[in-house]
């Protein structure tokens, strides 16, 4: 990873854009609809460093190579990051593509190498996400502190979430009824069965692209990776990072594992899963094979 993606807090904050032009007007209008404060500077202010003063962000566009340079160092003279518009040796960061859903926001950033890839990847990505997404996060932050004071467990709480992802109550955000979204998130906080744990076969040999899309969404969605040894990093790097990773692991402690209702992403690389999933099986746990390699 050449550089750390981070999402910036917009509320309270200022952003400044310097120059003028068709460049400076796609910048503002990334931050339409923003909490955001955003200040325009154009001519010799642009080149004062106090007028970026308070600022957490700032941005340069310009047709003019020496003023684009003179206003990206007035902005760092006053400790404002800085992105200066095709000019990547002047950037402290650069600009993804961005799929703004609201409080889902995803973003595709290339370090500036391509913004053409970026921008394609965006749209293909973007076709996936409904636009009522955003409502799902909203929902899930107005109830934080209750599905947290009633399942004071992470695993608990993680299986419960993942099930309300695809259940009444996201459904009703997506379709814009936040109120009857909360009155079914909190009727199925309370009245929830305890989720039964499975154990979900994933062939880690790689690379990462000979997975199914329903593999990478088991890897991501895991609470603990069961991994063979030889499991290959570009598979590993699917997974979420919190998850508990575990090497020669038992059938008695996949059993343990189900039990406790968690969901087991268990990565093979060899042949002697078949005879570990039929223990498996007969023990009375779930599993389900995501396409294996013949």
């Amino acid at each position: 990873m050449d550089a750390f993606p981070a999402f910036f807090p917009l509320a309270g904050r200022t952003v400044v854009i310097a120059g003028e032009g068709e460049a400076a007007e796609a910048k503002a209008r990334l931050f339409e609809g923003s909490p955001a404060t955003i200040v325009r500077l154009t001519g010799a202010e642009a080149l004062d460093p106090r007028a970026y003063a308070g600022a957490s962000l700032a941005f340069v566009a310009a047709e003019d190579d020496g003023w684009a340079r003179a206003a990206a160092e007035a902005a760092r003279a006053a400790g404002v990051p800085v992105n200066a518009v095709d000019r990547p040796a002047l950037c402290d960061f650069t600009t993804p593509a961005v799929i703004d859903r609201g409080e889902v926001v995803a973003a595709i950033g290339t370090g500036g190498a391509s913004p053409m890839l970026a921008t394609m990847l965006r749209h293909d990505i973007e076709a996936r996400v409904p636009e009522g997404t955003g409502r799902i996060a909203a929902l899930f932050r107005l109830m934080q502190d209750e599905v947290r004071g009633a399942l004071p467990d992470a695993h608990a709480r993680r299986r419960f979430l993942r099930a309300a992802l695809n259940g009444p109550a996201a459904e009703a955000a997506v379709a814009g009824d936040m109120e009857g979204a909360r009155e079914r998130l909190r009727a199925a906080l309370f009245d929830t069965p305890q989720l039964a744990g499975r154990v979900l076969y994933v062939d880690a040999r790689g690379p990462a692209d000979l997975l199914t899309l329903r593999a990478a969404r088991a890897l991501a969605a895991a609470d603990v990776l069961a991994c063979d040894p030889e499991a290959h990093a570009d598979v590993l790097a699917l997974a979420r990072r919190d998850a508990e990773r575990l090497e020669g692991v038992s059938v008695a402690e996949l059993v343990d594992l189900a039990a406790e209702g968690l969901h087991v992403a268990r990565l093979i690389t060899g042949s002697s899963w078949r005879t570990e999933q039929a223990a498996l099986d007969a023990a009375g746990v779930s599993t389900e094979v995501l396409p294996i390699a013949s």
